[in-house]
């Protein structure tokens, strides 16, 4: 709104200054600081509400033996994440732009999935929230819209259903008819995995912060001619707006970790966990780089393939010899770390910087071609 704001000014009165809110990397700044504040402000204000209401963490008895002394937590501080982003983002942003539309539709969509998840297991107290099927429902329905978007709006162009290939230059991969489908579990696959990364103090919004860096970098660069057209890339008109959604979500990531980081005051819940989860897919997806996110989002892979050798063990040693065996202590696999006595800081932290240089590689793979 600002940015419409200022742009009529500009154009009308030209006072001296006034043109620098033209520029992208400025208004991501202020995009960022506003965020970081309104977090800052709001964060203290919804977590004593969620401690007055009595919305707090239930501990699964499953679940590593430190972690009962989080039992009664606030959760739900996803709120806090989503309106320090969205606001933001409306007041620095061009919402008229088609990708700042889908990126903000897609993470406030998977945000009120998350949040009837939370409110069903915390305040309803039914064990297992939202029914599988439903929450993948909700994915799957955002995950077509954002699909269908790309492949028919005619602003995307003959790129439309094309990605690129990592550490190749001027070579694209084209899905073709499978685009749309591609979308969907791109989609349904990055809201569920940092979900499931979403399980010590700080580490999903801590990662999350680190991987928003460099896509605010690549969405920059994926929108301005000059810089795609040096690192051989796909040029997107237009797509340099999804670099104010990245800071803001940076700078409400960082006020959110500030109550997050251990021992946390706040959880941030579905309500997050989902709503980053999706926002990180739709981001790739829009600047196409599709193909990064096993490397940028090296940690959320990481955690889901975890969950998914354990389960798939389990089952093939029961069946074949009637008692299931593990690979893993527990998963995800920071818990399996937490079971071998790491503590929850060290995981986190180690983490971070298994992130940040995956994070490195990611920027690499464009000069490296």
């Amino acid at each position: 709104m600002f940015y419409y704001l200022f742009d009529y000014i500009n154009k009308n009165f030209n006072p001296p200054g006034f043109d620098v809110f033209r520029f992208l990397s400025f208004r991501s700044m202020l995009a960022a600081i506003t965020a970081l504040i309104l977090s800052f402000y709001i964060g203290p204000k919804i977590i004593n509400y969620l401690k007055k209401k009595q919305i707090g963490e239930t501990i699964k008895e499953v679940g590593p033996k430190n972690h009962a002394s989080k039992a009664g937590t606030p959760t739900m501080g996803g709120i806090i994440i989503i309106l320090s982003v969205v606001i933001p983002v409306l007041l620095w942003s061009d919402i008229k732009s088609t990708y700042i539309l889908l990126v903000l539709a897609g993470t406030i969509w998977l945000s009120i999935v998350g949040f009837i998840d939370d409110y069903l297991k915390v305040v309803k107290k039914y064990s297992t929230g939202l029914i599988a099927r439903y929450k993948i429902l909700g994915q799957v329905l955002i995950g077509l819209i954002v699909g269908c978007a790309i492949y028919f709006l005619p602003e995307f162009g003959p790129h439309a259903s094309e990605t690129t290939l990592p550490f190749f230059k001027n070579l694209n991969f084209d899905f073709s008819y499978l685009y749309i489908p591609v979308v969907v579990f791109l989609i349904t696959a990055t809201s569920n995995a940092v979900n499931l990364t979403d399980g010590l103090d700080g580490l999903a919004m801590g990662t999350m912060i680190i991987v928003m860096l460099a896509l605010a970098v690549m969405s920059y660069v994926s929108g301005n001619v000059i810089y795609a057209d040096y690192l051989n890339i796909i040029y997107l008109p237009g797509s340099g707006e999804l670099t104010v959604f990245a800071a803001a979500l940076i700078g409400a990531g960082l006020g959110f970790l500030w109550f997050n980081f251990y021992p946390a005051q706040v959880f941030m819940g579905d309500t997050g966990s989902l709503a980053l989860g999706g926002a990180l897919g739709i981001m790739a997806i829009l600047i196409k780089k599709e193909l990064l996110i096993p490397i940028l989002g090296g940690i959320y892979f990481m955690e889901t393939l975890s969950v998914i050798i354990q389960r798939l063990y389990f089952k093939y040693t029961k069946a074949k010899t009637g008692e299931g065996k593990r690979v893993f202590k527990m998963a995800p696999i920071h818990h399996h770390f937490e079971m071998l006595g790491w503590t929850e800081p060290k995981i986190v932290i180690r983490f971070y910087i298994i992130t940040i240089i995956l994070t490195i590689i990611s920027l690499v793979s464009f000069k490296i071609r």
